[in-house]
């Protein structure tokens, strides 16, 4: 058996473990699991495609059909927040911890240097990705930087911007922008962006890592309210979107409440 079939069939047996809340999913892996997965195929060079679902792409996902194919189309799609993790075990299912996408992409900028990767940056202000990019050439090593570019440009520029990324040859490209914009971009571009062993979305990560946005104290993070320290920071901006998507949030919780749980053939069932 080559390596690459040996991966291949690797992915295939997450596939059969993933779950699916009312038709999103979900892949029970830890920080640890996921890692070693992205790091087996950017060796192999087997490309994954990475997810994350928060409460607000959870029901994004309800209601906008191309953000729901971009991500169940996703090789790997871990669970952002302690919410989606209390859903699946409410639900019956056994998911061993949350895999945030900040905290994923740090560690996989420390894989990048022990492995010698590369990594492209695209997103966020032009002084925000220039500052991630001085910060993890300071931290680590410039080796590991393939190239950035910003995340504000005519939809015109999307092509020659997509061919730009490819061309550079990274082993990983993190995308910073906002749901769905992210997802969609990586769907549309995804045969130009098709040598790229590892492609994820990672939100406002760059702007957390650049000292723009300050991300929530430990005890907020554990207790799934970093929605609510993000709301503190920008009330005007925030408070429509955390009242709907929160509120839609709480039904499902409360019909899951109201369901026996159960554990299914895509599933790991609660131990």
């Amino acid at each position: 058996m080559t390596e690459t079939t040996q991966h291949t069939k690797l992915f295939e047996q997450v596939r059969t473990q993933r779950i699916y809340l009312w038709g999103i999913p979900i892949d029970p892996l830890s920080m640890e699991e996921t890692v070693t997965l992205i790091d087996a195929a950017i060796q192999a060079r087997y490309q994954v495609t990475h997810a994350a679902v928060n409460v607000a792409k959870f029901v994004a996902m309800q209601e906008n059909p191309e953000l729901r194919r971009a991500v169940c189309e996703s090789t790997i799609v871990n669970a952002d927040g302690y919410p989606l993790v209390w859903l699946a075990r409410l639900m019956g299912y056994s998911v061993p911890e949350r895999v945030t996408g900040i905290d994923l992409m740090e560690e996989l900028v420390k894989l990048a240097a022990r492995r010698q990767y590369r990594i492209f940056f695209f997103g966020a202000e032009e002084w925000v990705v220039r500052k991630v990019v001085d910060i993890y050439a300071s931290r680590f090593s410039p080796e590991i930087i393939a190239g950035w570019h910003n995340g504000y440009y005519a939809s015109q520029e999307e092509p020659v911007i997509a061919q730009q990324i490819a061309s550079a040859h990274p082993d990983m490209l993190f995308v910073a922008m906002s749901s769905p914009k992210k997802e969609l971009f990586l769907w549309k571009y995804r045969n130009v962006l098709g040598s790229i062993p590892f492609v994820m979305g990672v939100g406002g990560s760059f702007d957390v890592v650049a000292g723009k946005v300050k991300r929530a104290p430990r005890w907020m993070q554990r207790s799934g309210l970093e929605w609510f320290y993000r709301l503190l920071q920008e009330p005007r901006r925030m408070w429509k979107r955390y009242a709907y998507t929160n509120t839609k949030f709480l039904l499902f919780l409360v019909r899951a409440l109201w369901q026996q749980p159960r554990g299914g053939k895509n599933s790991h069932p609660r131990s």
